[in-house]
């Protein structure tokens, strides 16, 4: 199971390098099948690599993972402001929303590192601040589901900072960076929709989110192999 997983997710990396040259040859038709294959892909890979599929832990990733799956079959189709464009941030918002639920469980003899430096929470506010400023002058009717939307992922953010001290380090580190590639993928986004057209933006944006996706999966995979893997209710 586990070669099999591991030629899944190298299927994985192709296909994800194969939609980013997609992306910057303009040749979306051939994308109508490279990017909602991602995260198949991932849940497969994902799949494979746990011995417990009915994990608690488990289950929230897949959720995480169908409703990413969702948001980027919706963005496909999306123009600001519009119908997809709502569809798709509601289903990412609920990828959110899972990770912040598994994150908030994860629990461990010792408190997290960052619980005890508030510090690192404020610079996430920040930034989140700083956002919503360059933002906000162009939003027009999105402004509450933009505002919202951005409260969710910092929050998913300092969730993952929350892991330090709770998990293994090495482990910590990858739902960090995946969450720090997630906040800056949606970031990237919604500068481009809203603000300004960025160079090279979908391949920013993808690359990101692509990078954020792995390493979230690789993250939980490494989580539940961990000695203390209690699910706290």
């Amino acid at each position: 199971m586990k070669t099999a997983s591991r030629y899944i997710f190298m299927i994985f990396i192709v296909v994800a390098i194969v939609d980013l040259w997609l992306s910057q040859s303009g040749n979306e038709n051939f994308r109508h099948i490279t990017k909602p294959l991602l995260i198949p892909l991932l849940m497969l890979g994902y799949l494979l690599s746990i011995s417990q599929p009915l994990n608690p832990y488990a289950k929230l990733i897949f959720g995480g993972l169908f409703f990413s799956w969702l948001g980027d079959i919706f963005l496909m189709f999306e123009d600001p402001g519009g119908i997809w464009f709502i569809c798709g941030l509601l289903a990412f918002l609920t990828t959110h929303l899972f990770y912040i639920r598994y994150f908030s469980k994860t629990i461990s003899s010792s408190e997290s590192y960052f619980r005890k430096r508030p510090i690192l929470f404020l610079a996430v506010l920040a930034y989140l601040i700083e956002l919503l400023y360059i933002l906000w002058p162009h939003l027009q009717g999105m402004k509450v589901p933009v505002l919202l939307y951005g409260i969710i992922i910092s929050l998913m953010l300092i969730m993952a900072l929350w892991q330090y001290g709770k998990l293994s380090s090495y482990t910590a580190w990858i739902f960090i960076g995946g969450a720090m590639f997630f906040v800056a993928s949606d970031s990237l986004l919604a500068i481009d929709k809203f603000k300004q057209h960025l160079p090279f933006a979908e391949l920013l944006i993808m690359s990101t989110y692509v990078l954020a996706q792995f390493l979230i999966v690789q993250g939980s995979i490494r989580h539940l192999k961990e000695p203390v893997r209690s699910y706290h209710h």
